[in-house]
């Protein structure tokens, strides 16, 4: 699923994983280390990108899996993905995103969190081919950050994410960014991967966890709370978003009232669900006539839209232009610069 999102997401725009506005939540815990990322780290990751990632493709590393190497060499404005569970470290270059009417930028001195799959408009707003956009995700892994809630201390008691966004970015300290500069240093010495993997992973969940953005993953990671059962509803919804709509359905089925679901479901990402699933259909339709050459009309069936006519309305008012002028504009902008 990870790598279909990281897919889709680079047809579809380039678009991918990062964050909003600097969040102004309390830490849910002091980091361990709240020094600055050396230069040294930051430039050894910009190496490391800069021989794997050769073109503006995902990269997914096999070894690694959840593992994604990102490079692109010029702006991109208005692109469309779908971003899945994970943290993000930019590199080299910064970045402007849409979540529902929200606008958020950040760069090199901050992390990008997601923690629940949201559709979303991003652009590049640094690149060049001379000092090309460089960036790096990892999904996250639940499993793991339940296991550290256990282990870990826990959050001191009335910290909790004021903004409850499910996207959101952190400080970039030195221990975060040199531990991902050990993940991609593993690429180059594949017979330690196995054992040391999952060791630098584990540590890079316990920075979040212990980091600006550990309030916001304890609550999604916590069976009993209603985000954690909300996150689950949108992953109903994610998987049958081309379907008719049914909040009251997804409302019941997280056991709670229609009104509070509603507030709980916007609260997290911005959008209503009626909101949320229109922009997953749009996301959708692009990247099939993008990637795959289909019509404006049978892409708005495969994707769910009864009326074609509705379709290009809606799809108008995301994207600025009607499909066809969208694709045709989009597929310019992609041509080579003459030197």
């Amino acid at each position: 699923m990870f790598a279909q999102s990281c897919e889709r997401a680079a047809q579809t725009g380039k678009g991918r994983y990062h964050g909003l506005q600097p969040s102004h939540d309390p830490p849910a815990m002091p980091e361990p280390s709240s020094t600055p990322p050396a230069p040294g780290a930051r430039a050894s990751i910009v190496r490391r990108l800069l021989e794997r990632a050769i073109d503006s493709s995902p990269h997914m590393p096999p070894e690694i899996p959840g593992l994604m190497l990102i490079r692109i060499d010029q702006p991109y404005l208005n692109t469309c993905s779908v971003y899945e569970p994970c943290v993000a470290v930019i590199a080299q270059g910064s970045k402007r995103i849409m979540l529902g009417d929200e606008t958020l930028c950040y760069g090199e001195d901050r992390y990008l969190i997601t923690s629940m799959d949201l559709p979303v408009r991003s652009a590049v707003v640094e690149a060049s081919a001379a000092r090309p956009y460089l960036g790096v995700a990892l999904r996250l892994d639940w499993r793991e950050i339940a296991s550290l809630m256990l282990e870990s201390p826990a959050a001191p008691a009335g910290t909790v994410a004021r903004d409850s966004r499910a996207m959101t970015t952190g400080a970039l300290t030195a221990p975060l960014l040199e531990a991902f500069d050990r993940l991609l240093a593993l690429l180059d010495q594949p017979e330690h991967i196995p054992a040391l993997a999952p060791l630098i992973k584990r540590e890079i969940h316990y920075r979040l966890l212990t980091g600006e953005a550990g309030a916001r993953l304890r609550q999604i990671a916590t069976v009993d709370t209603q985000s954690h059962q909300v996150a689950r509803a949108i992953a109903s919804l994610n998987a049958r978003f081309t379907e008719p709509l049914r909040v009251e359905t997804l409302a019941r089925e997280s056991g709670m009232s229609l009104s509070t679901f509603h507030h709980h479901f916007k609260t997290l990402t911005a959008m209503s669900p009626l909101q949320y699933q229109k922009q997953l259909r749009l996301t959708e339709a692009r990247r099939l006539m993008l990637s795959e050459g289909m019509e404006a009309s049978t892409a708005a069936f495969r994707v769910g839209y009864e009326s074609p006519s509705q379709f290009s309305r809606e799809y108008r008012r995301s994207f600025g232009a009607p499909p066809s002028k969208d694709v045709a504009e989009f597929r310019w902008q992609q041509e080579p610069v003459a030197a």
